[in-house]
């Protein structure tokens, strides 16, 4: 193990940052890599090439969702170049003789439950996600203390372009969840949220609000024993630091349109179910739910989503939620693997009468179909 670190941190001196002036596959380095980071390279059919030095090293892998075995060079470099790549964000790992670590030469996210590479592969044509030149927000990263975990905790807030230019102005505030082994960064960093609200509010297609990214990870994780008792046990202390610390932190620190009718909660995955959860059980407090590939559709352990028990009243008294409600949203990547689940949630969600949006979008359990999820969501919020 020692030998293997002590590898590792060769490669972090001894490479990655490599400038080989023009190259004549016409590839460009991701826009992922750190600043002078040559690689990992995009290939233009989408390839990705990948050169590491790790000259003491017996064997060397690029783990992109499929292990690709690097071959070795006699100048100690270590080089391949993987399949065509799904666009999107995707997480990586070096594996240096049987450890994965993250790639010295790639920005780190924090995503499968510890700091892992990324690289974004382009799509041709999407541009929502990506810089414009048009007015920004801010992005705060905020400290609070919460009463229930008896402990520090950290959320990140959007504040729209203008907020600070208008002192009197309020807004409405959307609490966006994150998925399993990530946290509140995730919406930020992998997500683009602020570069994704910027373009909409430009082009007039969003209400300019306020958006809040929180740590569900009240306790550290559900456990070994993950059932359906478990997890809705889990769900309630989240629901309790959401409900009863931030959303006060947050209208005593911002302005805040303060009532149901301006505030939304969405989320992806494992935070689409917590949404879809809390804001369900809550109408009091959400008029405007977000589940965006929530594997809650799947049920737990094998058993199957019982929608009438875990929400009481939704199919017995769907009127009561259609009336409290100004939009439940649900959405899907077509190749997910809780596509299936979510469609007949949806159908039967219709057939009882349930009023509700929904899409699909292209692509698997990811970050893009997320961040597509999130571009058709925001425009539809705090609209009469």
């Amino acid at each position: 193990m020692k030998r293997t670190f002590l590898l590792f941190f060769a490669v972090l001196l001894q490479t990655s940052i490599v400038c080989f002036g023009q190259q004549s596959d016409n590839s460009t380095p991701a826009v992922t890599n750190i600043a002078g980071a040559e690689y990992p390279r995009i290939l233009p059919d989408l390839r990705v090439a990948f050169r590491i030095k790790a000259p003491e090293a017996q064997k060397v892998q690029i783990d992109l969702g499929k292990k690709y075995d690097m071959e070795k060079g006699s100048d100690g470099f270590w080089t391949v170049t993987t399949d065509p790549q799904v666009p999107g964000f995707h997480y990586y790992s070096l594996v240096i003789d049987g450890v994965a670590v993250a790639d010295p030469a790639s920005d780190t996210f924090f995503g499968m439950s510890r700091e892992a590479s990324g690289i974004e592969i382009p799509e041709a044509g999407v541009d929502f996600h990506l810089i414009k030149d048009v007015p920004h927000g801010t992005v705060q990263s905020k400290r609070y203390f919460s009463s229930k975990t008896n402990s520090w905790r950290r959320i990140f807030v959007y504040l729209p372009p203008g907020y600070e230019q208008n002192p009197t102005k309020k807004y409405p505030v959307l609490y966006l969840q994150h998925g399993a082994g990530e946290d509140e960064t995730g919406w930020v960093k992998q997500g683009h949220l602020d570069i994704i609200m910027d373009n909409l509010i430009a082009e007039k297609q969003a209400v300019p609000m306020i958006v809040v990214t929180t740590n569900e990870y009240v306790i550290r994780n559900i456990g070994a024993g993950y059932n359906t008792e478990s997890t809705n046990h889990f769900m309630d202390l989240f629901k309790d630091e959401l409900v009863d610390v931030i959303i006060p932190f947050v209208n005593k620190n911002y302005r805040i349109e303060n009532d149901r009718e301006h505030r939304a909660i969405a989320g992806l995955s494992m935070g689409g179910g917590t949404s879809f959860w809390i804001g369900m059980l809550n109408p009091d407090k959400f008029a405007w739910v977000g589940a965006f590939s929530s594997s809650a559709f799947r049920g737990v352990n094998g058993n199957i989503f019982d929608a009438e028990k875990q929400i009481p009243g939704i199919f017995t008294n769907p009127e009561n939620f259609n009336k409290q409600l100004k939009l439940l949203y649900i959405s899907s990547g077509e190749q997910d693997h809780s596509y299936e689940y979510t469609k007949k949630t949806i159908e039967t969600f219709k057939e009882k009468g349930l009023k509700l949006e929904y899409n699909y979008f292209p692509g698997a359990h990811e970050w893009h179909v997320w961040r597509k999820a999130l571009h058709d969501f925001v425009p539809k919020l705090f609209k009469k």
